[in-house]
């Protein structure tokens, strides 16, 4: 891969994608290209963006022209992370998620189709699946049966990109992981929100019984999953990228509880969210067993790195929950 465009390169697992091919892929040129929402934050590329391989676009998924001109230099490679994905905001209100989602999607995919490129890769999630029972996990072959509208509006995106690759014989691959941790993840999403609350002083908000149950994989492992299949992955094929960790939500907190000393008294158990999923679960057999990725970093570890990162990072994420971080973009853009 010489070149490749990754969308949503400021949001979470987008940034440490992008630290990952500049730090390990010193030939791949990347352009990173993000519409600056409330979710992107330039702070997560700090470092990336005065290094010479790196061209940062502000712009929409949606606007072909925009999107036309970032790739005036030809990509060998589409990574779209661009994703309105915060389930609880898709319940308020969905109309964004099915904009960007499913009409973002769209026009990357005509836009990637007209220039001809090398290989479209649509990173999605375990969530397209609906919900499992106590047993048994998602493969790639189990139907989507979304249950919010956020993951309706990802299975969608899902299938246009299966069909431009039948119908139009765009090389394109569909990725769906499950839940992600680590840097630079949006204090909305449990772990980070969980840390800096206690860091914080606050109590933690658990969903109904708190026996949900996720299965949990490093932002570091996914990243280099998806760099196997970019290198070794088959168009028209679907790759599970888990990492056979399944927890509940009470037993994380309980960890993050545990690692800042903190006791129970700081659960705050609240009314669960409309149409919660009891359990996700994927088989990751396939890529394991065509590509040879494997995770790498164990869960206990890497929630130990990610919590000392939020406490050396405490400025970042402070900004962000005070919402200080948008008046940059309202000072440099005019809006956010």
């Amino acid at each position: 891969m010489k070149s490749c465009l990754v969308t949503g390169a400021a949001g979470f697992i987008g940034s440490n994608f992008v630290r990952q091919l500049l730090d390990e892929e010193p030939d791949t040129d990347v352009v990173a290209y993000d519409a600056l929402t409330y979710a992107g934050n330039l702070e997560n590329l700090a470092g990336c963006l005065d290094r010479d391989r790196l061209r940062f676009v502000r712009g929409d998924i949606c606007d072909a022209d925009a999107l036309r001109a970032a790739l005036a230099d030809g990509v060998d490679v589409i990574v779209n992370f661009a994703a309105e994905s915060h389930v609880d905001r898709s319940i308020m209100g969905c109309q964004e998620f099915i904009r960007t989602n499913v009409q973002g999607t769209q026009v990357l995919l005509d836009v990637a189709l007209a220039h001809q490129v090398g290989l479209f890769m649509q990173v999605s999630t375990d969530e397209v699946y609906g919900s499992l029972g106590p047993t048994g996990k998602f493969s790639e072959q189990t139907p989507p049966r979304p249950n919010s509208p956020y993951s309706a509006s990802k299975a969608a995106a899902d299938m246009l990109t299966a069909a431009y690759h039948h119908t139009y014989g765009l090389p394109a691959i569909v990725t769906r992981c499950s839940n992600n941790y680590g840097p630079y993840q949006f204090p909305e999403k449990l772990i980070p929100l969980f840390i800096t609350n206690l860091m914080e002083s606050k109590k933690v908000p658990v969903y109904g019984d708190g026996m949900n149950v996720r299965d949990w994989v490093h932002v570091c492992d996914h990243c280099r999953a998806l760099r196997r299949v970019i290198e070794k992955g088959r168009p028209g094929e679907i790759y599970n990228i888990g990492g056979n960790n399944e927890q509940t939500n009470l037993a994380i907190t309980r960890m993050i509880l545990s690692r800042l000393g903190f006791d129970e008294s700081m659960i705050q158990f609240v009314q669960d969210r409309p149409g919660h999923d009891r359990r996700y679960a994927v088989d990751a057999a396939k890529i394991t067993a065509e590509l040879g990725w494997k995770p790498a970093i164990d869960f206990e570890a890497g929630l130990a790195d990610t919590i000392e990162w939020y406490r050396r990072n405490r400025n970042w994420w402070r900004r962000i929950k005070s919402g200080e971080y948008l008046e940059y973009y309202k000072k440099q853009y005019g809006s956010y």
